[in-house]
């Protein structure tokens, strides 16, 4: 084992496994779903699948799971919707929307708190613990994880 390393090195790796073998791509929609279609279709509809011809890198069918009421809004829609997607990839990514009727969409999880103002004492214990970490990319890292913990507890 080489050590420590740096988790930038190991996301493509880790999503590709995750999301299959479309994963970045797949990975990006998913994540800003809601900022491509806008949160009145983001609210009723959820990327399940995006499949590509054998083969090539355009021209995909996007598979979204959709509540029945939006379908028919939705098929209406899909010119718009498309040039939404394409336009988040910079290329002719999605041809074509297949709609998956399912109940409901399945809504993300809510977004983390904001973090609390950490006291100076705080700042100074995380600062300590650290401090002989030799490495300072990971002294870095490390305080940046010990604010996210002592911020989001409640004093």
């Amino acid at each position: 084992m080489s050590g420590p390393q740096r988790i930038g090195r190991q996301v493509a790796t880790i999503a590709g496994k995750a999301l299959g073998k479309n994963g970045l791509a797949f990975g990006g929609l998913l994540t800003e779903w809601a900022t491509i279609v806008g949160p009145r279709l983001a609210d009723q509809t959820t990327p399940l699948k995006l499949a590509f011809p054998k083969g090539r890198r355009d021209e995909a069918v996007l598979h979204l799971r959709v509540s029945s009421p939006v379908a028919l809004l939705l098929q209406h829609e899909e010119p718009q919707v498309l040039e939404r997607i394409n336009a988040f990839f910079g290329w002719r990514a999605v041809v074509r929307l297949k709609l998956v009727h399912g109940g409901p969409a399945l809504k993300p999880s809510a977004p983390a708190r904001p973090l609390r103002r950490l006291s100076a004492e705080e700042e100074t214990a995380i600062a300590g613990r650290t401090a002989e970490v030799p490495d300072p990319d990971l002294r870095d890292a490390l305080e940046r994880l010990g604010r996210a913990v002592h911020g989001s507890a409640p004093r």
